[in-house]
């Protein structure tokens, strides 16, 4: 919050400051670096903001720019340069790569504000990139990662400009996320990916587990939100919604699929022999595959578990014990997928 402004602390200096940025036939770098200087004697933007008669907003992207290389800077107050490439060149805080990225624009023939942004995040990777989403900026930020916000322009939440350490990151996580799952649910092996090819499970036979009902208390929860998205909805359909009705059908929808969405149970011997596949989908949220055995750890024949001899195999088959008459070996018991039910 900004600090009551006394007589006292506007000084005669910063008083003149301010009536001649306020001047029209000023030069807005002017502003810029007026911005800048109270800052660094240690005013807030929104005091800043407060003494000039603008937002905050408009002062966090006066003191973006003051930030550009003073070369640029230079070339800007010369009249060489627009406000609008400033601007895009205030994306980044790398000086050195600001310079790099305006002398290759200045030689070609494209100088627009868009090309000069695209230079400028073309090794980067969008805060939207699945990866991005499912480490979290705040992780990613504080393993010593830098973030491109563009203050000027739409940017979705801004730019990674480390992608080598969010690929650690995200390597990194989904490993740890595999571990956890296999321990806590016991399965024999977990493959982890962002993503796997077209017929990874080819050859594997598929466990088909039962899915686990409600609770009763789960169960009196999940009626209780369908006769409140009933209602909303109704009233939804007979008149305009308004934006907190809307946002309060989303959140009930959700919780809704969450309760609908019941884990499926499997047996615990086929657990001990089996495996999961966990990759990552488009928005970022974790895919988690379960229930797959491999050919090697299928469980024995009988006859094999038994311990019959060779001498034994020899003497059944030239004695004339048809193969075709013996039972065959009982098949995988494929348990009820049926819908949820109260438990």
């Amino acid at each position: 919050m900004a600090k009551a402004i006394r007589d006292g602390d506007i000084s005669a200096e910063d008083d003149s400051l301010a009536e001649n940025v306020q001047r029209a036939d000023r030069h807005p770098l002017d502003q810029f670096q007026a911005f800048r200087t109270l800052r660094e004697q240690g005013l807030g933007e929104d005091e800043i903001a407060a003494r000039f008669f603008v937002s905050i907003a408009t002062v966090k992207q006066r003191l973006r720019l003051a930030s550009v290389s003073p070369r640029l800077l230079h070339l800007y107050a010369a009249g060489e340069m627009t406000l609008e490439q400033i601007s895009a060149l205030s994306i980044t805080s790398d000086h050195v790569r600001q310079e790099q990225v305006w002398e290759t624009a200045s030689r070609s023939r494209a100088q627009e504000a868009y090309y000069i942004r695209r230079l400028l995040t073309e090794t980067a990777i969008r805060a939207s990139d699945r990866r991005a989403v499912y480490v979290g900026l705040e992780a990613y930020e504080a393993a010593g990662g830098i973030v491109m916000r563009d203050l000027f322009e739409q940017d979705q939440g801004g730019w990674l400009q480390e992608p080598a350490l969010l690929e650690k990151l995200a390597v990194d996580k989904l490993k740890a996320d595999a571990e956890t799952l296999k321990s806590t649910e016991g399965w024999k092996w977990v493959e982890a990916a962002f993503d796997f090819p077209y017929g990874h499970a080819c050859g594997l036979r598929r466990l088909h587990g039962k899915r686990a009902g409600m609770t009763g208390d789960e169960l009196a929860r999940y009626d209780a939100l369908k006769a409140e998205y009933d209602k909303l909805d109704a009233d939804a359909a007979d008149q305009v919604c308004s934006g907190e009705k809307k946002k309060r059908l989303a959140e009930l929808c959700a919780e809704l699929d969450r309760l609908r969405d019941r884990p499926f149970v499997f047996d615990a011997k086929e657990v001990a022999r089996g495996g999961v596949f966990i990759s990552l989908s488009a928005g970022g949220v974790l895919k988690i595959d379960r229930g797959f055995v491999r050919p090697e750890d299928e469980p024995r024949a009988k006859a094999e578990a038994s311990g019959n001899s060779l001498d034994g195999d020899i003497e059944a088959a030239t004695s004339g014990a048809a193969s075709t008459n013996s039972p065959a070996p009982a098949g995988d018991h494929k348990q009820d997928d049926g819908p949820p039910a109260a438990s």
